[in-house]
């Protein structure tokens, strides 16, 4: 089966890699463009491990093939930090240990800036909405809603 050439945008980057027209973008990313930020937990859609954003819309990168990805704009993890310097969400997810093995860490992260990018002052029950998509296994949710609103505030004061 030949590859697809396939154009896009990750983290800003304009890049191109050939997949397989039966390729998952979650398999394209990690296989093809070297970007291990994105997980597969479930492969069905159900956990968000594999959260990214597509032209700014969260979707799971699971149900997208990559061949879906030529002429649009991707984020992952990998894009959050400033060079040496965390994003906000990044670093009050380690200040309030809002991570363990750090499988659901990135979809989580994804997720949360999605939802600061459409409301900078979420309330808990708008936090744990937006973050209803992802699935820990380890911490428990509520070190990571206080970790979300400590970075929307920091957010708020910049």
């Amino acid at each position: 089966m030949p590859g697809l050439l396939v154009s896009t945008t990750v983290n800003g980057d304009a890049i191109e890699f050939v997949c397989p027209q039966d390729e998952t973008l979650l398999d394209s990313l990690r296989d093809r463009v070297g970007l291990t930020g994105v997980k597969e937990g479930c492969g069905t859609g159900d956990c968000g491990a594999c959260s990214i954003t597509l032209d700014g819309r969260l979707v799971c990168s699971c149900l997208v093939l990559g061949a879906e990805a030529n002429g649009r704009e991707i984020e992952t993890v990998e894009g959050l930090a400033d060079g040496d310097k965390l994003h906000p969400l990044q670093d009050k997810f380690i200040e309030y240990a809002a991570l363990q093995c750090g499988i659901c860490t990135p979809g989580f992260l994804i997720a949360a800036k999605a939802l600061l990018d459409r409301n900078p002052n979420p309330t808990v029950e708008e936090i744990r909405y937006g973050l209803a998509g992802n699935l820990c296994r380890c911490t428990g949710y509520d070190k990571i809603v206080r970790a979300v609103q400590a970075a929307a505030k920091q957010m708020r004061k910049k």
